[in-house]
Formats: C-alpha cells, structure tokens, sequence
C-alpha cells in the first residue's frame, strides 16, 4: 500500500506544473491525426494527374493511380484511429475529415466518368449527396459539429472498395463485382445521407427549444 507521500507525488505528477489534468489541456491543433487529414486532401489532385495519364489506358499508371487513392484512403482509417487514442479530437479534425473524404471519392467518381468507366448518374447522385451534406455541416456549425457516424464511416469504406475496382484494370469479368459494390455504395449513400437530415432537424429543433426556454 502507498503511504500519503507516494500518492500526493502520484498526483503531482499526474496534474504536472500548471495544475492541469492531461483531459484539461487543450488539443493543439496541428497534430498528427490533422495533419494526416490534410496530407489527404493534398493527395487529391495528385491522384487525377497520375489517373488521366494517357487517358488511364496505360495499366502502370492505372495501377499507381489506384496506390495512390489506396494510401489515401488508409489515412482515413489511421488519423482516426489516432485522433481516439491519444485524444487529439479536434472541431477542426471533426469537420475537415469527411470534407477530405468527399474530395477524395469526389475526384475518383468524377475521374472515372471522364474515363467513361462510370455512368455519369452514379457520379451525379453521390457527390450531390456529399456536396448536400458538406452544406449542412456548414449550416449547422454556429449549433454543433455534426460527426461522421458509423452508417457514414461504413457508406464511405464501401464507396472507396467500390472506387477501388474501378480502377484497378481488372479483367471484364470483374465487372459484375464493381457494379453491386457501386450500387451498394449508392443505396449506402443516400440512406446515410437522409440520417444526417434527420439529425440536422433534431439538432436544429433542439436549439430553438433551448432558446424558447432561456426566453
């Protein structure tokens, strides 16, 4: 057992010089989960100029556009992971991360309708949607950050396999696989999207109530 010394320099040591506790201390803003997000959207157009290199026939190219879209869509996975441990959550990580993801499949989706590997209404309906949502965040932001939620982290994860086939110069017939992971990440798409309005409504309702009541 600890005598009362032991736990008052624990405690000490745990407060540190300033008084405050770690969960006290602010997040700094360019940290490693933020940096990351940024390091994605600085990817984006990287990605179009290696993707439209001799009008994505050349299987290289092809196949490095696809690694760079991969690595990108990683950083999704690894700066969240990062933000929740060591507790670098930021407004700003919460509002840039989706925003980084939509200009990532934004550019993929856009990309490959160029190309003529995707129809233009698949492409159409998925970045209104993001574009919709992206508005809505910015709409309600003096209220709240709205955060990506699973349904949204899970629709996002489909649209990048999805994305993912079509680039890669798979033989034709893979093309079945590409076209039900595009349609799923369709249906994904607008559900999620639909859940956001949802909760911008209940958010939104929520607030007026709140200054109805302080009235």
């Amino acid at each position: 057992m600890s005598s009362p010394r032991d736990q008052a320099d624990a405690h000490r040591a745990a407060v540190g010089p300033t008084g405050e506790t770690p969960a006290d201390k602010p997040v700094p803003l360019f940290n490693i989960a933020n940096i990351l997000t940024m390091i994605r959207i600085v990817l984006v157009p990287v990605f179009l100029v290696v993707l439209f290199v001799d009008d994505g026939q050349t299987t290289s190219w092809r196949l490095g556009a696809m690694a760079i879209f991969i690595v990108a869509a990683v950083t999704d996975r690894i700066d969240g992971q990062l933000a929740r441990k060591y507790g670098l959550v930021t407004d700003f990580g919460k509002l840039m991360d989706p925003i980084a993801d939509k200009a990532l499949i934004g550019a993929a989706l856009i990309g490959l309708s160029v190309l003529g590997d995707l129809s233009w209404w698949v492409t159409g309906v998925i970045i209104a949607r993001e574009l919709g949502i992206t508005l809505l965040r910015f709409a309600v932001l003096r209220h709240a950050v709205i955060p990506a939620g699973k349904g949204g982290k899970l629709k996002t994860l489909v649209q990048a396999v999805a994305i993912g086939f079509y680039l890669c110069p798979l033989p034709s017939s893979w093309d079945v696989v590409s076209w039900l992971l595009m349609a799923a990440a369709v249906v994904l798409t607008v559900v999620t999207g639909l859940e956001y309005v949802v909760q911008a409504i209940r958010l939104r309702a929520g607030v007026r109530f709140a200054e109805r009541d302080g009235h």
